[in-house]
């Protein structure tokens, strides 16, 4: 699946510009670490965002939030949003939420490659 592009430029200008982010390729589009943590996304046309369980049961109550299902079922802690709801000021709200919710997180440890096992 491609992503919107546009979008994507959108959000590179409203990242936090004190902190280390990150790009990369994952479900089917494009997503935004902060120091390792994804945050948001660019689905398609839609913003992925990861707010908590919380900020995620306030957000569905909004026009043009949606659970995100990318599997199937819900993910607790983040939502979609869809291209309607997001003009340049709420583009900034969400992006702002989504990097305050992750730098609460633990640092995100180093990832090692998995071990074969001896024969």
């Amino acid at each position: 699946m491609a992503y919107d592009e546009d979008l994507a430029d959108r959000v590179r200008k409203v990242v936090p510009a004190d902190a280390e982010v990150t790009e990369r390729k994952m479900f089917g589009g494009l997503a935004f670490l902060l120091e390792g943590h994804m945050f948001v996304g660019v689905v398609g046309s839609e913003l992925m965002v990861r707010i908590g369980s919380e900020a995620t049961q306030r957000a569905l109550a909004l026009d043009h939030v949606r659970e995100m299902d990318f599997t199937g079922r819900p993910a607790k802690n983040m939502i979609f949003v869809q291209p309607a709801g997001l003009d340049d000021p709420a583009l900034e709200r969400w992006v702002t939420a989504a990097a305050g919710y992750v730098r609460a997180l633990p640092p995100k440890r180093p990832h090692r490659p998995a071990r074969r096992a001896r024969r």
